[in-house]
C-alpha cells in the first residue's frame, strides 16, 4: 500500500515537530527578561547529543522586564563548575532576531547558531547561554546539559 501524499505530510510535521520540541531547561539568573521557551534543533532527546561539524539552531522566546538600545549573547562550556567561554558566530543580540531597541513588556524570539567544531572534545558538558542587556544585565541565562560526540 502506498502512503497518500497527506498522510506523508503529516508524518513529515510530526517529525519536524518532535525535532523542535521544547527543552527542559534551567534558569540561571534572568533578571531582566523571563524566558517563556528554549529550543535546540536537532535535539529530539536530553541530554542533548551535538555531534562534532555540526552546527545547531537555537530558537529562545523571552519577554523583557526593561528598556535597551541592544544586546549581547554569551555562551559558555561548563565543566566541573567552571565556565569555558564558547565562541559564536554573532554575538549581537539585534542581529540574532531580536528587533532593538528592546522595549518592555514585549516578547522576543532570539535566534542564533551553535556550531561544534570537529576539533572539540566528546565530553558531556553544561551548555550555558546569556543574553545580556545594555547594563551588562541578564535578559536571560538558561543552562542545558549536552554531550558532544563525534
Amino acid at each position: 500500500m502506498v502512503p497518500s501524499p497527506l498522510a506523508l505530510l503529516l508524518a513529515l510535521g510530526a517529525a519536524a515537530t518532535a525535532l523542535a520540541e521544547p527543552l527542559r531547561f534551567v534558569d540561571c539568573g534572568s533578571v531582566d527578561g523571563s524566558i517563556q521557551e528554549v529550543n535546540v534543533s536537532p535535539c529530539p532527546t536530553q541530554p542533548c547529543l551535538l555531534h562534532k561539524g555540526t552546527s545547531y539552531s537555537i530558537n529562545v522566546t523571552f519577554a523583557s522586564k526593561i528598556e535597551s538600545q541592544g544586546s549581547k549573547a554569551k555562551v559558555y562550556g561548563e565543566m566541573m563548575r567552571v565556565d569555558v567561554p564558547f565562541p559564536i558566530p554573532e554575538p549581537d543580540g539585534c542581529k540574532s532576531g531580536i528587533q532593538c531597541p528592546i522595549k518592555k513588556g514585549r516578547s522576543y524570539s532570539y535566534l542564533n547558531k551553535l556550531p561544534v567544531k570537529s576539533e572539540y572534545p566528546s565530553i558531556k558538558l553544561i551548555v550555558k547561554w546569556e543574553l545580556v542587556d545594555d547594563q551588562d544585565q541578564m535578559l536571560f541565562c538558561w543552562k542545558i546539559p549536552v554531550q558532544i560526540t563525534s
